[in-house]
């Protein structure tokens, strides 16, 4: 079987990035180690904060992501997988006219969640992935509704993720964390999209109220089927 190399832009954060890579392992249908997929990971966790440039006019990330999407078009990669949701708000202009298929996780999980027969999906992600739009566009694409926690729950869910990249979940973390996905349910959601690595990190296994799509799970998916297929035109928005 021919594949194509996968080049994983990472580092956002340092846990999501293994964690994505421990995922697209398990997807990957191998018997030996020759049999999985060449991978290269360009991992920086310096790239500047993507929610506060989306919200607070913080420094802009693309100039560190698009010479992230250089090193890896350098190594030889032909399908990009990026495991933040949030970087996805800058992929545009970062990757440009460079020679790689990105594979979207916006995307992905969006299929899986309209193929899950979700039809109004909360969203626990970042402030700067919620007020993005890139899920909801994604979703609606798809017939499949959102609701976005409210200000409270949604500081609630930016504490949680701060704690799993501090290493300091606890319970009464987890518990604020399963209270905001009832508070969904409660509105109307059928299902939840973990639209932040670190939410899935911090559940540990935890099972919540509604069914969970874990976006890394639907990344990895698609990105064993995009390096063993022909490059296509437009992976950011064919995915799914």
């Amino acid at each position: 079987m021919s594949v194509r190399r996968v080049g994983i832009l990472g580092g956002m954060g340092p846990a999501a990035t293994a964690d994505f890579y421990t995922k697209l392992i398990r997807a990957t249908p191998a018997g030996r180690d020759q049999e999985h997929l060449p991978v290269v990971i360009w991992a920086d966790p310096r790239v500047p904060d993507r929610s506060a440039a989306l919200l607070d006019g913080g420094e802009d990330p693309t100039p560190v992501l698009r010479r992230g999407v250089a090193e890896l078009v350098r190594s030889g990669c032909e399908v990009l997988a990026v495991p933040c949701n949030t970087a996805h708000a800058f992929l545009a202009e970062a990757i440009g006219d460079a020679a790689i298929d990105l594979v979207s996780i916006v995307e992905a999980a969006a299929g899986d969640a309209q193929r899950a027969g979700i039809t109004k999906a909360g969203l626990l992600a970042t402030a700067g992935t919620a007020a993005s739009g890139l899920h909801a566009e994604a979703l609606a694409v798809r017939g499949v509704g959102v609701e976005l926690p409210t200000e409270a729950e949604q500081q609630a869910v930016t504490a949680v993720i701060a704690a799993v990249k501090a290493g300091t979940v606890d319970t009464e973390v987890r518990s604020a964390l399963l209270a905001v996905v009832d508070a969904l349910a409660a509105r109307g959601a059928d299902g939840v999209i973990s639209a932040c690595t670190e939410v899935i990190l911090a559940l540990d296994g935890t099972a919540p109220s509604l069914p969970v799509i874990d976006p890394a799970v639907s990344l990895a998916t698609q990105v064993v089927a995009a390096a063993t297929s022909p490059p296509r035109a437009n992976y950011l928005r064919s995915i799914g």
